[in-house]
């Protein structure tokens, strides 16, 4: 009989979060029939106790808002990359009891980018400053040659983004929030803010615009998504990230891989179809 194996995701809110249909799709499609995954509504305030209450059948866990930076101080040791941006998303809990923390929003942004065709870009302009956008800056260290503008709406914000770029050896420059209409001329726009935080971007669409990342799932599209498309532009969905880093996110945990992306895809797509409809 095989050992039970668990896996989650933790945040707040947690309600919304499609990892664990993704997950359990990526479990069924590698036959791991002994692994489960879970969702737990879990704050800063919450976190120490929860990890402290974990027993050797937990192999891994996702971070979600507000607990990628919460999370590092618990750890025994965070890779490379989520130590350059201050961010972890995932956990894994090794043989020896150790707590490893990594970052695979950074290759999953690069993945999702790399599957439409976006392999390099020139310049780019991020909408936001939270975790997502400080996984952005790390995502466009790798692809983006020329500065990235990042627009904010408070100068500590500012501040973080700025100091982020340094680590990462990106030419950051910090524009106010509400001048967020000039970054739509940008080749690659990278939109990290809350639902509805870029609805009065709409208009300012331009005629055959360049990229859009939204790294929202739900609502979709997003005011800004839809009139990107009806002008020409490419767009790439918050489902496209997330399947990319819980790929990344299975293999770290369960130490296996396969193609998994059109599967967990699939069941995202799904999942999100049947939520719309019983919505109305």
């Amino acid at each position: 009989m095989s050992t039970i194996r668990r896996a989650a995701v933790l945040g707040s809110p947690i309600a919304h979060s499609l990892s664990p249909v993704l997950h359990r799709a990526a479990y069924a499609e590698l036959g791991l029939s002994h692994w489960s995954y879970d969702r737990f509504e879990v704050d800063e305030a919450g976190l120490p106790g929860f990890i402290e209450g974990l027993d050797a059948s937990w192999a891994g866990l996702s971070l979600t808002m507000p607990l990628k930076r919460a999370i590092i101080p618990l750890l025994d040791s965070i890779s490379e990359a989520a130590s350059s941006v201050e961010a972890v998303n995932t956990v894994v809990f090794t043989d020896d009891g150790r707590r490893t923390g990594d970052n695979t929003d950074i290759p999953g942004m690069i993945a999702a980018l790399r599957e439409r065709g976006v392999e390099k870009t020139d310049s780019a302009a991020v909408l936001g400053a939270g975790a997502t956008a400080s996984s952005a800056l790390g995502a466009l260290a790798q692809i983006c040659a020329g500065p990235i503008t990042a627009y904010v709406r408070t100068r500590r914000r500012g501040d973080e983004m700025r100091g982020w770029g340094e680590r990462l050896g990106v030419d950051v420059r910090i524009a106010d929030w509400v001048d967020a209409a000039q970054a739509l001329h940008a080749p690659l726009v990278i939109a990290t803010t809350p639902a509805g935080a870029t609805d009065t971007l709409s208009d300012a669409v331009l005629d055959a615009p360049g990229t859009l990342f939204d790294v929202l799932y739900t609502p979709w599209p997003t005011a800004l998504a839809a009139a990107w498309s009806s002008h020409g532009g490419a767009v790439i969905g918050g489902l496209d990230l997330l399947v990319h880093q819980a790929v990344l996110q299975v293999k770290q945990m369960t130490g296996r891989e396969g193609s998994l992306v059109d599967a967990m895809r699939a069941a995202g797509e799904a999942a999100i179809a049947s939520a719309r409809s019983t919505s109305y």
